[in-house]
């Protein structure tokens, strides 16, 4: 099974990535078709796969700023309070342009109590890995296949 991967603004990947964040917010699902019949072969081929699924974790070069002052305003109740002590450390430290890290995508919801979920649809999440060395890569929109050296690929081919 091919590994495909998902862009993700930063901060949202990090925190993905670093096992604070369990859900990911998209306003479109995962392989449903809609009222108007099966989707395109583009929406089936970029926003469709089977569940569960270990995807890469890419962070896009676009930074969330509205999301990063929600954080720190939501720090408490997040859960997230140790990491932000060391925000501006964290911030200098979040890469862009790359794959990150890993994670398991377990579902996809309409409902959460989950106090990440903001979205009209979330993919849960699991076991997450955030990687000493991301991978330079370019991202696209929807699941896609990233392209990088097999040398530096870490899910193992048949996951």
């Amino acid at each position: 099974m091919t590994v495909k991967a998902l862009s993700i603004k930063q901060p949202w990947a990090w925190l993905i990535c670093a096992g604070y964040k369990d859900i990911e917010n998209r306003n479109w699902r995962i392989g449903r078709k809609s009222r108007h019949g099966p989707y395109s072969s583009y929406h089936q081929a970029n926003f469709s796969i089977e569940l569960p699924r270990r995807i890469y974790v890419h962070a896009s070069k676009q930074v969330d700023n509205e999301g990063a002052i929600w954080l720190w305003d939501m720090q408490e109740q997040l859960g997230i309070k140790d990491c932000m002590s060391q925000w501006v450390d964290i911030c200098n430290t979040w890469k862009q342009g790359a794959i990150i890290g890993e994670v398991d995508i377990t579902g996809c919801v309409e409902k959460s109590d989950s106090p990440w979920f903001t979205g009209k649809y979330g993919f849960t999440l699991a076991n997450p890995v955030l990687y000493e060395k991301p991978i330079p890569c370019k991202g696209r929109l929807g699941f896609f296949e990233p392209e990088i050296p097999e040398s530096t690929k870490i899910i193992e081919k048949g996951e």
